[in-house]
């Protein structure tokens, strides 16, 4: 399972050089984004006149490195409040933007844009946009740094140390927990034919290990979501199809994260406390009969790290 997204950090020689030395990247390339003339050539990039930016194109693996690691690292590379320039480099092509493939990725982004912003008094200056469209730099242009050592590059060799030093290990731990949890919940599931019963030892299971601040499962009874077995506080015991992260995540059928509640259309506050969550839809034959929900009383807690494997959680239970 590989993620991606795409990243212009001024000049992309450094930028790339810098980015591939995250561990749980698994592939970098370089090229031009978001512009509007078809197939470019550097030489055109660099007048300025197609509207591209020299960026970075990514993939990562999600169990080793979280979205959030790589963008708080991109932040690191970058000066956020500064327009059309990064070091000495200036132009529209050495502007900074976060380009996305997938909309599920927005609000995370949104999230840690508002969290850098915190840190200066100055406007940021980095786009957010869905990319657009991408093409692939010359050959020359890959690998720059690897194949010229000496070449030009805007960011501190500092930097490249700091990356290839500096591991997600937050997400990793994440990950060797889960595989642990994982086996537990397929003993338990084991020979048990009672699916509430199951519930029951599965929200007790997530809740002890992973220390959730709220874990549970609705069950799906004519048109509404029913509390079923939870751990933590009085929640709400009646949700409607298509109300809230649990009922959106039933009614479109596949796991919602949520970095900020507040910020969700239509967010149902069971309580105050809570800041994110993560819906995972339990399906039979196609259709959902369950949803296991998950607060946090931070923000931003959940990712598709957790996402994976309380997936694998919900087929053991639904196959059980």
């Amino acid at each position: 399972m590989e993620k991606e997204i795409y990243l212009a950090a001024g000049c992309f020689w450094g930028a790339e050089h810098y980015l591939k030395q995250i561990e749980g990247v698994t592939f970098t390339e370089v090229g031009f984004a978001n512009g509007n003339t078809a197939n470019p050539t550097y030489q055109e990039v660099y007048t300025d006149t197609t509207g591209y930016a020299e960026t970075v194109h990514l993939r990562y693996d999600p169990l080793r490195v979280s979205l959030r690691f790589l963008l708080e690292m991109y932040f690191k590379a970058i000066d956020p409040t500064s327009l059309n320039q990064q070091g000495e480099d200036r132009g529209t092509r050495y502007r900074t933007g976060i380009y996305y493939t997938h909309p599920d990725d927005l609000p995370l982004i949104q999230y840690l844009m508002a969290e850098e912003a915190k840190h200066y008094a100055l406007p940021l200056q980095v786009e957010v946009m869905p990319l657009a469209n991408f093409y692939r730099a010359e050959d020359f242009h890959q690998d720059y740094l690897v194949n010229n050592p000496t070449g030009y590059c805007h960011l501190p060799v500092e930097l490249f140390a700091y990356a290839r030093t500096h591991s997600d290990s937050a997400t990793l731990e994440k990950s060797h927990t889960y595989t642990l949890l994982l086996r537990q919940a397929k003993s338990l599931a084991d020979g048990e034919t009672d699916t509430i019963a199951l519930m029951a030892n599965m929200a007790a299971l997530l809740h002890e290990t992973m220390h959730f601040w709220w874990t549970g499962f609705y069950r799906v009874v004519g048109d509404e979501l029913l509390l079923g077995p939870f751990q933590g506080p009085v929640a709400c015991m009646h949700i409607a199809y298509g109300r809230g992260v649990c009922g959106s995540a039933w009614q479109q059928r596949r796991t919602l994260v949520v970095p900020d509640v507040e910020a969700f259309p239509g967010h149902i506050a069971c309580s105050a406390a809570s800041r994110s969550e993560i819906v995972v839809p339990l399906q039979v034959d196609g259709n959902v009969v369950a949803v296991l929900d998950i607060d946090s009383q931070h923000y931003a807690t959940f990712d598709h790290c957790d996402s994976h494997y309380l997936s694998l959680l919900a087929d053991i239970i639904t196959c059980h």
